[in-house]
């Protein structure tokens, strides 16, 4: 349901009138916005996912294993690509093994005790649909035009390192 008004700069103003203009009001309306961005974003993607019978997660994880060298990786370097816990990790493999049919083989154990997924030719096809979807969207970014995605990445980056995700 779309609301009339913009509840985040209504947020921000409310915010502005109880603790005055160096209140960090545009702060938080931007980390807000960021966040409720992703949101809209998210259920977009589950939706375009969706229709293979993935999550965006999964799909995630069927590109980490098709973009890797030999199609397989360790579940805790999936869980540190997909800035997940281990478990979480495994919890997604573990899915695409059950509820989806072939498109990630049985995770295998080596010696030392870490477990791998390796991508099969199915995880490979439904990944594959489901890229072809979301650029179809534009990844829901349609309304940005290449000079408006190359400001927002650049200040989005910023706020990245600024954070410590990644060196810059």
């Amino acid at each position: 349901m779309r609301l009339p008004f913009d509840p985040i700069a209504r947020a921000s103003q409310l915010w502005r009138d109880r603790w005055g203009e160096e209140s960090h009001a545009s702060s938080m309306a931007t980390a807000t916005s960021i966040m409720r961005v992703q949101q809209l974003l998210l259920a977009q993607f589950d939706a375009i996912a969706g229709r293979q019978g993935l999550t965006f997660a999964r799909y995630e994880a069927l590109v980490l294993l098709t973009f890797s060298r030999d199609g397989r990786l360790s579940m805790s370097r999936i869980g540190e690509r997909l800035m997940v816990h281990p478990t979480s990790a495994t919890n997604i493999v573990q899915r695409l093994v059950t509820a989806r049919k072939g498109e990630i083989d049985k995770p295998f154990w080596v010696t030392n005790g870490g477990a791998f997924a390796v991508i099969a030719d199915a995880g490979r096809a439904a990944m594959g649909a489901v890229t072809r979807d979301l650029e179809a969207a534009d990844f829901g970014l349609s309304m940005l035009d290449a000079e408006q995605h190359d400001v927002l990445f650049g200040l989005l980056r910023e706020v990245r390192v600024g954070a410590g995700d990644f060196e810059a």
